[in-house]
């Protein structure tokens, strides 16, 4: 007996823990504390990322969709999360520190490329207006929140992008349990009737916060299920009408969102599509551009009586409801959007540089609303929402050159973008390349009207999409200079 327990010490130590644990445990629950539950799911969780990175991001990728804010489950609590997301987003910036400081790092070309050091940029600015803010503690935790997206989702999953196939595989682990949660939401709205308007705003709970949050990730989503339906070509028929079947889902829960500004990122990236296929020139659409605008200013006070003339509030009827976009007059939600932008300019105003904090204008804008602009649903309590947009809200929040620096990261991605489609030879990697532009497209419009890159859904994508095209970049490039070189020798 001695000599086995000598050769075999650590399966014994092993054997003491576990009747430790569930002695501990057993205890526990009959006492109602069931938190010990959760560490082993903990200590596989830390076993995934030591032996396999890739597999805990693509965990959490899969998890995403299907996250929950820790303040649907704890109201009470002053703090909050998208579970079980942000804590394996935290575990894994760790981890990925310490094994950077072991020697691992991310390819050199990848972090010197435009787009990354746009990124530098735009965290250093953040940095700083994090200590100069009016609440750091709320700063710092949006520097921490933005920074474990980045680390996650841009940086350490550019190897895994190497592979066209690992491309594909992340991006189904986030389609697949999305389709899972459309089918909840669908089945819920089907209980009060699909056109009912206001059911679309709270069948998304608790997955999304709003229907606006939701239509921006399927409009997200949208382009890039078609591209990989397009670049399936090989799959048995019966596989590429499960495919079809899937876009079908994602456009009939596009419709049923009732997010109008998902709609019309839709139509603005299909345009802008149409100009990446037929290759229109630059210099034509600046001077398309330059003449839209030119007419927009000089028929300025026709089209602002017009759009006051439009009574057309939001509607269960998709044609009236497609009819209240514009209507800048009557419609709550459209005079509450502009209530929130003309707060941020009002703060932007008076601290034009250094804005009031990354993360506070939901705490501070209330002072600076005026009784003219307030709506039947604006608020007092930091209780619904931000800015409503990705450039006016950085504006004051950071200062002009928070904005700026976000807006440098949105041009390089484009730049990048169109490069991709223009260079890349394979034509699968082309497809899917100009499907994930089009998508990052349809938050970029998005964001003119809303801002999600605080949430888990969309900042997975959205750092997700950039990582890839920078990396389909430098691959492009890498091809062209071991071609010139071949012709050398």
């Amino acid at each position: 007996m001695i000599t086995w327990l000598k050769y075999h010490k650590d399966l014994v130590w092993v054997l003491f823990f576990s009747l430790f644990f569930i002695i501990m445990d057993g205890l526990l629950i009959s006492r109602e504390f069931y938190y010990l539950n959760l560490i082993p799911l903990v200590l596989l969780v830390i076993m995934i990322a030591v032996y396999s990175i890739d597999k805990l991001l693509l965990l959490i990728v899969f998890c995403t969709p299907l996250s929950i804010k820790l303040s649907y489950l704890a109201p009470t609590l002053d703090i909050d999360a998208h579970l079980p997301t942000e804590p394996l987003m935290l575990a894994l910036l760790v981890i990925a520190l310490l094994k950077y400081f072991h020697g691992q790092s991310v390819d050199k070309s990848f972090l010197r490329h435009p787009v990354s050091i746009a990124i530098y940029i735009n965290l250093a600015w953040l940095l700083i207006t994090s200590v100069t803010s009016t609440m750091p503690i709320v700063s710092f935790k949006f520097l921490l929140a933005r920074i474990w997206f980045l680390v996650a989702f841009y940086f350490i999953i550019s190897g895994f992008f190497s592979s066209l196939t690992n491309v594909r595989r992340f991006l189904w682990i986030y389609i697949i349990p999305l389709i899972l949660v459309i089918g909840i939401i669908l089945y819920k709205l089907s209980g009060y009737g699909f056109f009912n308007q206001k059911a679309a705003h709270f069948v998304v709970r608790p997955f999304f916060n709003d229907h606006t949050s939701y239509g921006a990730i399927l409009a997200f989503i949208l382009p890039v299920t078609a591209g990989l339906l397009i670049t399936q070509s090989g799959l048995r028929g019966w596989l590429r009408l499960i495919l079809a079947a899937i876009l079908g889902i994602f456009i009939v829960a596009v419709v049923f969102s009732y997010c109008r500004a998902a709609w019309v990122s839709i139509a603005g990236a299909t345009v802008i599509l149409v100009i990446i296929l037929f290759r229109i020139r630059f210099s034509v659409m600046v001077a398309i551009g330059l003449l839209l605008a030119f007419t927009l200013y000089s028929y300025r006070s026709e089209i602002i009586l017009k759009l006051q003339q439009n009574r057309q509030d939001s509607s269960r009827q998709l044609s009236e409801h497609v009819k209240s976009i514009s209507n800048v007059a009557t419609d709550a939600s459209n005079l509450e959007r502009l209530n929130r932008w003309s707060c941020a300019l009002r703060m932007f105003k008076e601290r034009p540089v250094f804005g009031w904090g990354p993360g506070t204008y939901m705490f501070k804008y209330s002072p600076f609303q005026i009784a003219r602009e307030r709506t039947i649903i604006s608020t007092d309590f930091a209780d619904l929402g931000n800015a409503h947009s990705e450039y006016i809200g950085p504006l004051a929040e950071s200062g002009i050159f928070g904005s700026l620096s976000f807006l440098a990261i949105v041009i390089t991605v484009i730049i990048t973008g169109f490069r991709v489609y223009r260079e890349t030879r394979d034509y699968n990697k082309r497809v899917l390349g100009v499907t994930i532009l089009v998508g990052l497209l349809t938050y970029m419009i998005h964001g003119v009207m809303n801002n999600f890159l605080d949430t888990d859904k969309a900042s997975v994508l959205f750092w997700g999409f950039l990582s890839i095209l920078v990396v389909f970049d430098i691959q492009n490039r890498k091809e062209r200079v071991s071609k010139i070189s071949a012709i050398q020798e």
